[in-house]
């Protein structure tokens, strides 16, 4: 199967595949979109079983950018990048460089930043070869305090939509994943006096919850089946599939994870089953809204109210999906891609 066969193709403008023999550097470039303006997306670090399945994600992530940014309302285009080894023993100053002598080579049509087992001092070192950074050390920053804030908004939209109010005093929310987005988001809750059940593999993580936050630690595979009114998946992508449906109690899927679902047809799915899904790439947008600070002029200010405007923008999303009958992530899409066919209209 060629690249333009991939069923995640979905009219990509340009794939790189970029190695370095002496770093050992293997990694993937997506550029989905740049209608509204450059494409920005994280680099994620992952140690994928194999290039094709990093390629699958990629792509899907990539594509998830460029409706991000779209709903989000912001000038910039949606792409990704992967870079594939174990986190814990291939980084180094000089694969990071490399790395961004590849960025470098796209002449900012495609500006990085920070995602999963990436820090903001692996993009000082990437920076040390090109401009198309963000969310470095002294200017951005990390952009995982604004990206829990949204989702924490987002899932209180969906709390006043599927649980009558958006008060979540007494609301049992299971949490997978306390990493930087996650803890954030459970201390939000916390706050707010829901009822935390978490897991992580970092089991310093969870303990820390349930020593600040009062929070229950379950196993990794147990989280799905915890009697929960919402599940908020802040880890990898595609554990909303047919094997932890069977088990999912949850009335909301709500939470920062990237390509929750395993497949487009778990939108309908889970529709069907009478649980309000709120769109990954629409709840999850903090992260990218903050960076604009750096990557496209933006005030603070200016990003701190789109942030905030996560919550409205949901709101809207779920009140069509139900006059209309439809999935959520559904009418996500048809949405983003009408800002995207009316800037190509201009």
């Amino acid at each position: 199967m060629s690249l333009f066969e991939h069923p995640e193709f979905d009219q990509h403008e340009q794939v790189v595949f970029c190695h370095d023999k002496e770093t050992g550097l293997k990694a993937i470039i997506a550029i989905h979109d740049t209608t509204l303006g450059p494409s920005l997306g994280g680099t994620r670090l992952w140690n994928y079983a194999s290039s094709a399945e990093a390629l699958t994600d990629v792509l899907r992530l990539s594509r998830g950018m460029t409706y991000k940014s779209a709903m989000a309302g912001l000038p910039l285009g949606g792409g990704k990048a992967v870079i594939i080894g174990d986190a814990k023993t291939i980084k180094s100053e000089q694969l990071f460089r490399a790395y961004g002598r590849f960025i470098n080579s796209l002449s900012g049509r495609y500006i990085t930043a920070e995602d999963v087992n990436i820090r903001t001092s692996d993009i000082e070192q990437v920076a040390k070869e090109t401009t198309f950074v963000a969310g470095t050390e002294g200017k951005a920053g990390d952009p995982s305090p604004h990206t829990a804030l949204g989702t924490y908004l987002g899932v209180k939209a969906a709390a006043k939509h599927r649980l009558g109010s958006e008060d979540l005093s007494g609301v049992k929310v299971a949490i997978q994943g306390l990493g930087a987005v996650g803890y954030g988001l459970a201390e939000y809750l916390a706050k707010d006096g829901a009822k935390l059940i978490v897991t992580d593999i970092n089991e310093e993580a969870t303990a820390k919850a349930a020593k600040e936050l009062g929070a229950e630690v379950v196993g990794l595979e147990e989280i799905y089946a915890v009697e929960a009114d919402i599940y908020a998946p802040c880890a990898l992508g595609a554990t909303v599939n047919d094997d932890t449906l069977k088990v999912l109690k949850a009335k909301i899927i709500a939470g920062s994870a990237n390509n929750q679902l395993a497949t487009p047809k778990h939108d309908k799915i889970v529709k069907d089953m009478g649980i309000l899904y709120a769109p990954d790439y629409v709840i999850n947008a903090g992260g990218v809204i903050h960076v604009c600070h750096e990557a496209a002029n933006m005030t603070l200010e200016e990003t701190e109210k789109r942030v905030n405007g996560i919550y409205d923008t949901l709101d809207r999303l779920f009140q069509r999906a139900n006059d209309e009958n439809r999935p959520t992530g559904e009418i996500a899409d048809e949405m983003a891609r009408e800002i995207i066919a009316n800037a190509k209209a201009r």
